[in-house]
C-alpha cells in the first residue's frame, strides 16, 4: 500500500527496478531515468564516502524532466502563487513548457517562487501549515529527487519506514509490535516532535546533504528552496514572510524534496542513537516514520532511555513535545503508533494477548470524514458520485487498517455507513424519516455500489509487507 503520511509519494519518485521491454526497442524516458538511478545507488552503495561532484546536469536532462513532470502530474495538488495549473501548461503544451524550464535551468537562470500557504486540518484538532510550490518549482523539485533519492537511499538507516520505496507505514508498526510482543520489550518512549519539519535547523541539515553532494549549483538551489519566501492570503489582504530564511530553520512541507530532507536529518538523531551505545546499553530499538518514533525498552530501561532521547533532541535544535511525549509500560497501557493501538487485547475465550487494532482516533476520524461526505450541502451530487466518494474512503482505510481484530469496529463503520447515506437520501428527496425503509440497506450495496467492508477474516485486504 502507499505510504500514509506527508508530502509526495517516493515510492514512485526513487524506485530503482527498471522494468521488462522489447527486446531491441528503444529506451524510454522511463528506463534511461531508472538505469541513471541504478547507476547512482550502485555508487553510492559501493562507496559510503563518495561525494557526488557532477549532479546539475543530470536534474537538467530531458528524460529527468519528463519523468518529473509526470510523477508531479500523477501527484495532483492545486497551483501555486502563480496560478499556473496543469491544464494551462497542457494548453501551452507540455514538451514546449519543458523545454523552456530545461533552457533556464542550463543557463543558470532558474529562481524558486515563493510558496502558498495552506492550512490544513491536524487531528488534535489544530492546524498544519503547508508551503506549496508553483508547478514549476515542484517539477524541478522532483527531479532532484529522482537524482539524489537513490543517492541517499544507500544511507538511509533500516529502522527509517517513511517515504522510502519498498517500506511502508504499517511496516513500522509491525515492527514496534515485533519488538513489545515477541522480545519483551514492554516499556516503550510514546515520543512526538513539536513541528519537526519547521524546527529543522538549515546548516546542519546542509551539511547531511553536502556529505554526498559536492555539486555547487544543486546545493544552492536546495538552499533557495529551504529559504523561500511564503505567501499567504485571505479574502482582504495577501502578505509575504520569510520566516524560514529568517530563522534558518524549516523544511516546507507540501514541496517533493521535503520528506527525503527530513529523513536526513532525522537520521543524525538514529546515528547517534546507535554510535554512541544507547540502544545496546539500554536494550533501546527505535522504529521511526518520518517524525513519529517509538523506542520500545526492556523493563526499567524506558526512564533513561526517555532521558537520553530528550538530551539527543535538543543537541540537535529539535523540540521535544512533553504534552505528547511519554514513557508506556505495556501490557498495563496502550499506545497509539500510526493509527494503530498496540497494547493488551482479549480474545474471545478471555485470554489476554499483545496485538494491534485500529486507534479510537483513526476511527473517529473516519467516521468524521463519513459525516462529513453525507450533510445537506452535498445534495446537488447524485446519490452514485457521493457514493463513489465513501467508497474510496473505504477501500483506502480497510487496505490500511487490516491488522488485528478489525471485525467488530468494521461492523461499527459499515452500520454507520449505511444510516449516515440513508438519511442523506432521504433528506435529498424533500421526505421526512431515517430512510430506513425508503432505501434500505440491499439498494445502498446493489443499486447504488457501496463498498462492503469484509465481514470475515477470510475477506479482509491483503496486507503486502
Amino acid at each position: 500500500m502507499p505510504a500514509e503520511g506527508r508530502g509526495p509519494d517516493l515510492r514512485q519518485a526513487s524506485k530503482v527496478t527498471r522494468p521488462r521491454r522489447l527486446a531491441d526497442g528503444p529506451a524510454t524516458p522511463l528506463e534511461r531515468v531508472q538505469k541513471l538511478q541504478t547507476s547512482l545507488q550502485a555508487k553510492a552503495k559501493a562507496e559510503p564516502a563518495f561525494r557526488f561532484y557532477s549532479l546539475w546536469d543530470k536534474v537538467c536532462r530531458a528524460d529527468v524532466l519528463e519523468e518529473a513532470y509526470r510523477a508531479c502530474r500523477r501527484n495532483g495538488g492545486a497551483s501555486g502563487c502563480d496560478g499556473v495549473t496543469f491544464d494551462l501548461i497542457t494548453a501551452h503544451g507540455q514538451e514546449r513548457w519543458l523545454e523552456e524550464l530545461r533552457q533556464e535551468l542550463r543557463a543558470g537562470e532558474y529562481r524558486p517562487q515563493p510558496l502558498l500557504r495552506v492550512w490544513i486540518p491536524k487531528s488534535n484538532g489544530g492546524q498544519r501549515p503547508l508551503g506549496i510550490p508553483c508547478i514549476r518549482d515542484r517539477v524541478v523539485e522532483m527531479a532532484a529527487l529522482l537524482v539524489l533519492g537513490p543517492i541517499f537511499e544507500a544511507d538511509l538507516l533500516r529502522n527509517q519506514y517513511g517515504f522510502r520505496p519498498g517500506l511502508d507505514a504499517k511496516m513500522a508498526v509491525r515492527q514496534a509490535f515485533w519488538h513489545v510482543s515477541d522480545h519483551g520489550r514492554s516499556e516503550v518512549v510514546d515520543a512526538d516532535l513539536s513541528d519537526y519539519f519547521s524546527s529543522i535547523p538549515h546548516g546542519p541539515l546542509m551539511r547531511c546533504v553536502s556529505r554526498r553532494v559536492a555539486d555547487g549549483t544543486l546545493l544552492s538551489v536546495i538552499k533557495s528552496w529551504l529559504t523561500a519566501p511564503v505567501i499567504e492570503r485571505d479574502q482582504r489582504t495577501t502578505r509575504c514572510t520569510t520566516e524560514a530564511k529568517d530563522r534558518h530553520r524549516g523544511t516546507p512541507q507540501g514541496s517533493p524534496i521535503s520528506p527525503l530532507l527530513a529523513n536526513l536529518y532525522f537520521r543524525r538523531f538514529l546515528l547517534a542513537w546507535e554510535r554512541f551505545g544507547h540502544r545496546r546499553r539500554l536494550d533501546a530499538y527505535v522504529v521511526n516514520y518520518a517524525d513519529d518514533l517509538v523506542i520500545c525498552c526492556r523493563p526499567g530501561n524506558g526512564p533513561a532511555a526517555l532521558t537520553t532521547m530528550r538530551e539527543l533532541m535538543t543537541r540537535l535544535g529539535l523540540t521535544v513535545n512533553e504534552a505528547k511525549t511519554g514513557l508506556v509500560q505495556l501490557p498495563e497501557a496502550s499506545f497509539d503508533f500510526l493509527g494503530y493501538s498496540i497494547g493488551r487485547f482479549y480474545g474471545k475465550d478471555g485470554v489476554p494477548y499483545i496485538g494491534t487494532r485500529p486507534s479510537r482516533k483513526a476511527v473517529q476520524r473516519l467516521l468524521q470524514r463519513i459525516h462529513d461526505a453525507t450533510t445537506p450541502h452535498k445534495h446537488a451530487e447524485s446519490p452514485e458520485l457521493r457514493v463513489a466518494a465513501i467508497n474510496r474512503l473505504l477501500r483506502g482505510w480497510a487496505e490500511y487498517f487490516n491488522q488485528g481484530p478489525v471485525l467488530p469496529i468494521y461492523k461499527l463503520v459499515r452500520w454507520y455507513v449505511q444510516r449516515r447515506l440513508q438519511r442523506w437520501l432521504v433528506r435529498r428527496s424533500g421526505q421526512a424519516g431515517t430512510g430506513y425503509r425508503l432505501y434500505p440497506d440491499e439498494y445502498l450495496y446493489e443499486t447504488l455500489g457501496l463498498y462492503a467492508l469484509p465481514r470475515r477474516r477470510a475477506d479482509l485486504p491483503s496486507a503486502k509487507a
